[in-house]
């Protein structure tokens, strides 16, 4: 999504909102020249999916959404907010990864391999030397002015296709209520929790990759 990783930034910090996002992810999609895709998303990246997956003649055919859902939780949502566009720099990747690994710590139990993987994926060294997040820190302005999101039943009961969604079992932003829901409309997803873990499932082991696996293989 722009704003991130080697995405451009926007000259607006507004425009880093669903429109945008969606605009982008419709274009990836027809450059594809794929007829039909299966989609996986993890938070904001659910959303993304949930809303296409709803649209009349969607490409998507399988739906993953990890960890997210019609209603968000407030209180996970204040969270994010804490440090979500925050641009603090570290003179060490010793140092950043260290705060990966704090802000990141809901993602659950993770090997130190899998800390430094995310860590690399995640984070710039910028002209002086300094670590930073990959991400531009206009990103969060949208976010921090929006209103609380309203539900978003209709688009879920609008969605067909089949679809699993990832819960953490600890999660602040998907409610185990939330879930049961979105078992009995909609697209009746399956729902799978993952012991352990809060928000969100990291998706960087076997006992987390295997499900999705195999139910998009199916």
């Amino acid at each position: 999504m722009p704003g991130r990783g080697q995405s451009e930034w926007l000259a607006d910090p507004a425009d880093y909102a669903f429109p945008t996002y969606l605009t982008v992810l419709t274009a990836l999609i027809a450059a594809s020249a794929a007829e039909t895709v299966s989609f996986v998303g993890t938070s904001m990246g659910g959303l993304l999916g949930m809303t296409l997956a709803a649209q009349p003649h969607t490409p998507i055919a399988r739906l993953v959404i990890n960890d997210v859902g019609p209603v968000l939780e407030r209180a996970a949502l204040a969270r994010i907010g804490t440090y979500l566009g925050s641009d603090p720099a570290f003179a060490s990747y010793e140092a950043i990864e260290a705060h990966v690994r704090a802000i990141c710590a809901p993602f659950g139990p993770l090997t130190d391999a899998q800390w430094a993987h995310l860590t690399r994926t995640s984070v710039r060294r910028d002209a002086q030397g300094q670590w930073r997040y990959n991400y531009d820190p206009g990103i969060a302005v949208p976010f921090r002015s929006d209103a609380a999101v309203p539900p978003l039943w209709p688009l879920w009961d609008a969605i067909t296709c089949p679809t699993l969604v990832l819960r953490g079992a600890q999660s602040d932003l998907l409610s185990a209520a939330t879930a049961r829901q979105m078992q009995l409309r909609g697209p009746r997803a399956a729902v799978l929790e993952v012991p352990g873990v809060g928000h969100a499932p990291a998706l960087l082991d076997a006992t987390q990759l295997a499900p999705v696996v195999e139910f998009l293989r199916r």
